[in-house]
């Protein structure tokens, strides 16, 4: 019994020390949504992150190539899906359908894609609407994101878990916006 408690207090001590010291060291830690994988230097949004983390789901055609067609028949398939009453919009009940999909657009959701504010969103709102991935991977605007593109960002946006900015109680903070330039 003696030694299991010796033991016990060995592996506690290996987990605990490691902790004290850095805790004693001085060293920040980087917080929550300040980690961004590109060159802009700011902390990437939350709807810029679940766009880059999702990007390798849109290759249709398993070829390890993310292309701008394969994420609009994509976005088609699920406009048609979500359409249920056939009128070329989607509207709030119906995008509860596209979420049940893909739970994504539950963070890039109905207001992001309604560009013209009118509370539902065209086919031509979502699926023309840029997608921030291509914007963010895709400098040479190829249209085009390889597998090795898609799985970095993936690996670097992993670690910033919410993308927002840190809290502050100063009014004139600005807010993060996405690589369209909305909040």
């Amino acid at each position: 019994m003696a030694l299991l408690n010796k033991r016990i207090l060995m592996v506690s001590a290996a987990l605990v020390l490691p902790l004290a010291v850095a805790a004693c060291s001085g060293a920040s830690l980087p917080t929550v949504g300040s980690i961004n994988p590109f060159k802009s230097g700011k902390a990437i949004s939350e709807t810029d992150r679940v766009f880059l983390m999702a990007a390798g789901s849109w290759d249709r055609n398993r070829d390890n190539q993310v292309t701008c067609d394969e994420w609009k028949a994509y976005t088609a398939e699920l406009f048609n899906g979500a359409d249920a009453n056939g009128d070329g919009d989607v509207d709030s009940t119906e995008w509860a359908s596209i979420v049940a999909v893909d739970r994504m657009f539950a963070t890039a959701d109905l207001r992001y894609f309604d560009t013209n504010g009118d509370g539902k969103v065209s086919r031509a709102e979502f699926v023309d609407r840029p997608n921030p991935a291509f914007t963010l991977l895709d400098p040479s605007n190829t249209c085009v994101l390889s597998g090795d593109q898609v799985a970095g960002a993936r690996s670097k946006t992993e670690y910033d878990v919410s993308g927002k900015p840190k809290e502050t109680a100063d009014p004139t903070a600005t807010k993060n916006p996405d690589v369209l330039g909305r909040n």
